[in-house]
């Protein structure tokens, strides 16, 4: 598995940058550091609602003379002797060097508050550029922006962002047998379920989908589709990979140019698993199980989109948890056993759900983990610590 990953993200080189609205930003990736255009605060402001004073005048009672509320700053500096009304994120006015929150001054009739005990130079002030200035780094380059860099960057004057442009993925699901859901099934036929299940999951991660029409066992209709799918950034199919006599995918692609750098992977499920190359297309063959189409997914295809978008750690995270129930290990390859994932005290628990066949798309749409099973003898007990990956992760 680990050398099969690495073949990918050998061959996934960074896509081009475009300028993105910092509106549109959310979900996208950073293709150099964004930067700060103004000082953040933008002047010292306060952050109570209070008096801005001299810290040098307390205690005393002081006349109140003006007032700098949020967006509104005062008229004038402060002088020796005398309070300002201030209220959250107002503008310190010049002169003042403090801010006494409200609740701590005692105000009088006659316009003045009174103040029994001293504050230190700065208390309750945000200092101009305490949280970043011009031209600081505000989100480096080959971060996925979420909510809080987004508000990072608007806060920080950006209007727009360098992003890594979002990679162009063709999902192409091969297989006479398919149907699509709402029709009568045929004899024979099943319902279409990969292309869907793989366009979301490749969707999640950032990329650009477009979904092409099912293809019949057939060479010329695989021909036609796979070669208007190798026009994207990554064809990802899913069946015909491998090796009966209507298994055409990985053929009629080495008719088209395709160069294979790998075919089959020590996993289980998800063997038959194949991946190269043609141009700057980079190409998939997912089973056609659907769990292994899935599994695949997320170990491979997932980290080239990653890898793609110029993110630092494109390879799945894999957490450490423990075993509710023992496993039996695979001698020639490594397993992913569906999970689900329960969080007690003592940490987290992995529990392995029933009906771990490849064809059991309905059993594993009960898990929200892939549970990582080493290849080698024996079983792994219960309480035993695992690796796991969580499923559905972008």
């Amino acid at each position: 598995m680990q050398e099969a990953q690495a073949r990918v993200l050998e061959r996934a080189q960074t896509l081009t940058a475009e300028p993105v609205a910092v509106a549109a930003v959310a979900g996208r990736v950073t293709a150099e550091p964004a930067r700060a255009l103004v000082d953040l605060p933008p002047f010292a402001s306060s952050a109570m609602d209070g008096y801005a004073v001299r810290a040098a005048d307390l205690p005393g009672r002081l006349p109140v003379v003006g007032e700098s509320a949020a967006g509104r700053p005062a008229q004038r500096a402060l002088a020796a002797g005398e309070a300002m009304a201030i209220s959250t994120g107002g503008v310190v006015p010049e002169g003042a060097d403090a801010v006494v929150p409200i609740e701590y001054a005692v105000v009088h009739g006659d316009n003045t508050i009174e103040l029994q005990a001293g504050l230190a130079v700065g208390a309750h002030v945000r200092p101009r550029g305490g949280d970043v200035r011009v031209g600081d780094v505000v989100v480096p380059a080959g971060v996925r922006i979420g909510a809080a860099q987004l508000g990072a960057l608007a806060a920080a004057g950006l209007a727009a962002v360098s992003c890594v442009r979002r990679p162009r993925v063709a999902v192409l699901a091969t297989g006479t047998e398919l149907a699509r859901p709402g029709e009568p099934l045929a004899p024979g036929q099943v319902y279409e379920a990969n292309a869907v299940m793989l366009a979301a999951a490749l969707a999640a991660s950032g990329a650009e989908i477009e979904v092409l029409p099912v293809v019949a066992d057939d060479a010329s209709a695989h021909r036609a589709a796979l070669e208007r799918g190798l026009a994207a950034d990554v064809l990802v199919t899913s069946g015909g990979v491998s090796v009966g006599p209507h298994d055409l995918v990985r053929r009629i692609e080495a008719e088209l140019g395709v160069e294979e750098i790998f075919w089959r992977v020590a996993i289980k499920p998800g063997k038959p698993v194949s991946f190269g190359v043609r141009g700057g297309t980079l190409v998939f063959g997912l089973p056609g199980n659907p769990v292994s189409a899935l599994v695949g997914c997320e170990l491979f295809a997932k980290p080239a989109l990653r890898a793609l978008q110029g993110l630092d750690e494109p390879l799945p995270r894999f957490e450490p948890g423990r075993l509710a129930s023992p496993l039996q290990r695979n001698e020639a390859r490594d397993e992913l056993v569906r999970a689900r994932v329960r969080f007690a005290p003592e940490g987290t628990v992995l529990e392995p759900l029933s009906g771990q066949e490849s064809h059991m798309i309905v059993h594993a749409a009960g898990a929200d983990a892939l549970v990582l099973v080493p290849l080698g003898e024996g079983e792994l007990a219960a309480g035993a610590v695992v690796s796991w990956l969580r499923l559905g992760s972008p």
